[in-house]
């Protein structure tokens, strides 16, 4: 998903960018965005649950 996310222009490559911005390895970055999309995804799944 993360590397999907970087081929495209899409909000999770400016966010792997600012990570590169502030001084991160590529790695760390890449790492850093992994945990970002593994949040939302949590998110949304807690969210659905809460519905039903």
């Amino acid at each position: 998903m993360a590397i999907v996310q970087l081929r495209h222009d899409t909000p999770g490559r400016a966010y792997y960018r600012r990570r590169l911005t502030e001084g991160k390895t590529s790695m760390e970055a890449l790492r850093a965005l992994k945990r970002q999309l593994s949040d939302v995804v949590f998110k949304r799944m807690v969210r659905d649950a809460r519905k039903a």
